[in-house]
């Protein structure tokens, strides 16, 4: 099944005009990571199969609603905005701190926020795509006028410390956007491509309940099967995003994919025939955080100065459901 918002939808398109992000304090690298966690593994075997050199991992009081929240009121400062301006918060995690009330509403009552609405939408690593895609639609149906879209997780809570083929792969962070009404022909969010097939879910997924403080979680992966389903779909959602939009890969001037694997990424700039130096890749320090990948690689290109308003942006994510999907952006 496929569901595309295009940019011929009536009404104001959404764009971006805020980002934000948040790591946890503590830092693992790879052979931190092995010896914390009594781990039959080396830095040379993580760092070759997947370019990951060291994750965050909360401690402390670091929750999802305490990430979500940084991530949220840094998007704010960035956009000159407060919490006043604010009209809905739209959270995408696999791993809220309960099973309700909802992160999305937890920040609301972080950041002050006595109006608006707030929730959470679960998709795995696609998932801050599928919440930005409903946010636009909201934008653009008048539902609201600046929407905080916010990827959260706190994966460690789902990892099997004794699996050492899917432990090593993760990590936890947050990073949001906040968009507002106002964009015009060919601005802001151009369109989005969602996508699922829940007849593969059981090629990643979590067996357990998570929030449950005595339930016992694990995440369940068989990697190959994800790596081929993933090379094979993105390419697909990447075409659609162009052929939509009348562009061409080169047309594109910065990919900010799903931070999984670097060889999954390094193959969809090949695609495109994107250089390296047009690609944004964190994978080597934040691991894969899952939805919240994203946007901590938009927020941190955004903020070192490389992607520049004006510049046209490509998003990709696969993730467990299987859900995957593409969003092209001029920012």
């Amino acid at each position: 099944m496929a569901q595309d918002k295009q940019s011929q939808d009536k009404g104001t398109g959404a764009r971006l005009i805020g980002v934000g992000s948040a790591l946890p304090r503590r830092a693992f690298s790879n052979d931190e990571l092995a010896a914390e966690f009594n781990l039959d593994t080396s830095d040379e075997w993580i760092r070759t199969r997947t370019g990951i050199q060291q994750r965050h991992i909360v401690s402390g009081d670091e929750t999802a609603v305490s990430l979500a929240h940084m991530a949220a009121q840094r998007a704010l400062d960035h956009a000159g905005r407060t919490a006043e301006d604010v009209d809905a918060i739209i959270v995408a995690t696999s791993t809220p701190d309960q099973v309700f009330p909802s992160v999305a509403v937890r920040v609301q009552a972080a950041l002050g926020m006595e109006q608006g609405f707030g929730f959470d939408v679960s998709a795995a690593c696609s998932g801050f795509v599928y919440a930005l895609t409903v946010g636009d639609s909201m934008i653009r149906s008048g539902q609201a006028k600046r929407i905080m879209v916010i990827g959260v997780e706190v994966f460690s809570r789902l990892l099997d410390w004794e699996d050492r083929s899917t432990c090593v792969l993760f990590g936890d962070g947050a990073g949001a956007v906040l968009l507002e009404a106002g964009a015009g022909e060919g601005e802001g969010i151009l369109s989005t491509h969602l996508h699922a097939d829940g007849r593969l879910g059981d090629l990643l997924y979590v067996d357990g309940a998570v929030g449950c403080a005595s339930g016992k979680v694990a995440l369940k992966m068989h990697g190959r099967e994800v790596f081929r389903h993933a090379v094979v779909n993105l390419a697909a959602a990447v075409d659609e995003a162009l052929e939509t939009n009348g562009l061409k890969g080169t047309d594109i001037q910065w990919m900010v994919p799903h931070q999984a694997n670097l060889r999954i990424i390094d193959g969809m700039a090949k695609k495109l025939s994107l250089p390296s130096e047009r690609v944004v890749v964190t994978v080597d320090r934040h691991a894969n955080t899952s939805a919240a990948s994203i946007p901590l690689a938009l927020d941190e290109a955004v903020r070192d100065g490389r992607i520049k308003q004006g510049d046209l942006v490509l998003m990709e994510a696969l993730g467990g459901g299987l859900t995957w999907g593409s969003a092209l952006i001029r920012m």
